[in-house]
């Protein structure tokens, strides 16, 4: 393997803490392993914002952060509030829950209309959608990733990591089959190996959301050094 292998994967992966019970000594952890390690991002929840951003200073390492999180389905003047409060304290980029319960009940020009506002709010920021594959039906997934790619959005986000199940081989191909390789793709949820990694950009994500970075990077170097002394 190339030096830059372990680099170039490390740019791949936003690093993340969203569990319910994480501590500010947890998010001070989370960004010195970023730092360590050269990960493209931390996410974590607007409550750290501040805390992550002290942390960072004076690095390259972007800052991410959810809105609406995990399910989607507050006011949409709510979420624009806490998008604009999030760039406001911060944040590079937003990792937003789409409406689900709108999506599934065919309100589709709201779903787009909601993340239309939400872009318009915060435009220096990056928009990540997360559309929840788990819930959602092959024709739902096509028309809410392009939805996502029409309103302008820089990614589509496969998942919370809270719902029945996370990313999916098969689902990040889809997204990247109806989009035509126009939008970013985040795949998040149960990614905890190298393995995982290498399978998820083959099958054409652009960005990985990960709590298993250190772990994942550890593994990539133990196989260098296996490499190495052959």
């Amino acid at each position: 393997m190339k030096a830059t292998i372990k680099t170039d994967i490390a740019k791949l992966i936003d690093h993340t803490l969203l569990r319910p019970d994480a501590t500010e000594r947890d998010i001070v952890r989370l960004c010195d392993e970023a730092k360590k390690h050269g990960f493209f991002s931390v996410c974590v929840h607007p409550a750290f914002i501040i805390t992550a951003k002290n942390q960072l200073a004076g690095t390259k390492i972007k800052l991410s952060s959810v809105i609406g999180f995990p399910l989607g389905m507050t006011f949409t003047k709510v979420k624009i509030y806490e998008a604009m409060e999030a760039v406001f304290q911060g944040a590079d980029e937003l990792d937003v829950v789409m409406n689900l319960g709108f999506a599934k009940s065919g309100r589709w020009e709201e779903v787009e209309r909601e993340i239309e506002d939400l872009i318009t709010a915060a435009p220096e920021a990056v928009h990540k959608i997360i559309i929840e594959t788990c819930y959602l039906n092959e024709d739902e997934k096509k028309r809410a990733a392009l939805i996502v790619m029409n309103a302008g959005a820089g990614f589509v986000k496969t998942s919370t990591g809270f719902g029945t199940s996370g990313a999916a081989i098969k689902d990040v191909e889809l997204i990247k089959a109806v989009t035509k390789g126009k939008i970013g793709i985040k795949a998040s949820g149960g990614i905890k190996t190298l393995k995982d990694v290498v399978a998820f950009v083959k099958a054409g994500a652009t960005r990985m959301g990960t709590s298993s970075g250190v772990s994942i990077m550890k593994e990539l170097g133990l196989q260098e050094n296996d490499i190495s002394g052959r």
